[in-house]
């Protein structure tokens, strides 16, 4: 099992290796070229995604289908990816993590219009889309579309359900000493009650759960930053040095240079935001819209929101306490940081992973079934829902390293059709856009 491990660590390692993030990263600036920049209008995409109206034919609301994005988005990857890429690259990967958000709003948005343009009304009534049928209705592969879909079905069991659940339940044992079994039994019971009633019910969930989260995170991450502003300025001005120049040695930090800043900043943000997986899109063609492009435009928030303002929070938190020179990694720098707070900083981290990974959860049952229905049919939904439940209960109680692995490979091979639809079809983008944006001044 040992040897099994280490084989699956090491292709995991291969696969969201230079040809991945050089893949993802090349797709996002080539997609913010051809849309002349469409990060400009993030202001405008912020101010339609907060309307509730209906204004075409969907299953959920806009704000309903970037919130359950988001769920499935924000994650531990916000907390302990961020700490894992400062410890590895030092603090000049903050701002490399940064921009990989920036730009990949591009991708974003192109793959949320991809997926609305070639959405299917199902014989149910209800709408389906997302990498898959853009692959085969827009590119006459359907092939590959079985391709992602099977990707996206076993990577959601993994990433998005039981190594989730497995991190609530160690953060409940090792906080409160809560069993992994109760604490098990009381997530699975909360994710039936949700998924159980359909993409309506955990959207409605994710609308009223995603939005309290961030604030509530984003605002406890000012209040520690506030408590030693004495010590922000150089913080910003050593991310911004760093990110060139690398950062040397210091304490038990074992120094980095500018290509470990850059590596760890963009891995870490790719994984974080997810431009480019393809995974987003699905829940964005279940969205009420007139047109694709203001979908897209709304979608594209999610990037911001993750990347651009939460890791960003993050980063600067963790940098400024100073004690990313300790020698900590991962989840054990990031307690360390925010301990260094009495009070305030514990109940952020807490509450703030329990929010964060619960609403993956619910995000990313969305994506496996709507992949297992491509594959096998409206009648494989219900299993899997069923199946997904269970998963939960097993992924609080065992060691999922094996699981984990497997799942990151198969996260990474996601982006690979995926990002050929985006590539294939960048004049379709590009057409779409010219007719619903440039030559109007509102979407």
């Amino acid at each position: 099992m040992a040897n099994f491990e280490t084989i699956l660590s090491n292709i995991a390692g291969i696969v969201w290796g230079p040809p991945l993030l050089i893949l993802l990263c090349g797709t996002h600036l080539f997609l913010t070229f051809r849309l002349r920049f469409i990060q400009r209008y993030i202001f405008d995409a912020i101010k339609i995604s907060l309307e509730r109206k209906k204004e075409g034919d969907g299953d959920i609301s806009q704000f309903g289908a970037l919130t359950t994005a988001l769920a499935a988005t924000i994650g531990t990857g916000n907390i302990v990816g961020v700490a894992t890429a400062v410890a590895s690259g030092g603090p000049g990967a903050v701002l490399w993590m940064w921009l990989t958000g920036v730009f990949g709003i591009s991708t974003k948005y192109a793959e949320a219009l991809l997926a609305v343009k070639y959405r299917i009304t199902t014989p149910q009534g209800q709408m389906a889309g997302g990498p898959m049928y853009v692959l085969e209705r827009g590119m006459n592969c359907r092939w590959l579309g079985i391709v992602f879909a099977f990707f996206t079905a076993v990577a959601a069991f993994g990433i998005g359900n039981m190594v989730q659940a497995n991190s609530i339940a160690q953060l409940a044992k090792e906080t409160f000493h809560v069993s992994p079994w109760i604490t098990g039994a009381i997530i699975t019971i909360l994710t039936a009650v949700v998924i159980l009633g359909g993409v309506k019910s955990i959207a409605g969930t994710c609308e009223k759960l995603v939005p309290f989260m961030a604030i509530f995170y984003v605002a406890g991450c000012l209040i520690l930053l506030v408590l030693k502003f004495d010590t922000l300025g150089d913080t910003i001005m050593l991310i911004l040095k760093s990110a060139f120049t690398g950062q040397a040695a210091i304490g038990g930090f074992l120094g980095a240079g500018a290509k470990e800043a850059i590596r760890y900043g963009i891995a870490r943000g790719l994984f974080s935001n997810e431009s480019g997986l393809g995974s987003a899109p699905i829940v964005a063609a279940a969205a009420q819209t007139r047109n694709p492009v203001r979908q897209a435009l709304v979608s594209s928030t999610g990037t911001f929101w993750d990347t651009v303002v939460v890791c960003l929070m993050t980063g600067l938190v963790i940098v400024n306490s100073g004690e990313w020179v300790g020698g900590l990694n991962g989840a054990a720098l990031t307690k360390k940081v925010f301990e260094d707070f009495p009070v305030v900083g514990p109940a952020l981290l807490t509450i703030g992973l329990l929010t964060f990974v619960f609403s993956t959860i619910l995000g990313w049952s969305y994506y496996g079934e709507k992949a297992a229905e491509y594959l096998w049919g409206a009648k494989a939904v219900p299993v899997y829902r069923y199946l997904w439940v269970g998963a939960v209960m097993i992924g609080a109680v065992v060691q999922l390293s094996v699981v984990w692995n497997f799942a990151d490979i198969a996260n990474g091979l996601m982006a690979v059709p995926n990002i050929i639809a985006l590539l294939a079809l960048n004049k379709v983008i590009v057409a779409e856009t010219r007719l619903h944006l440039w030559n109007q001044k509102i979407v």
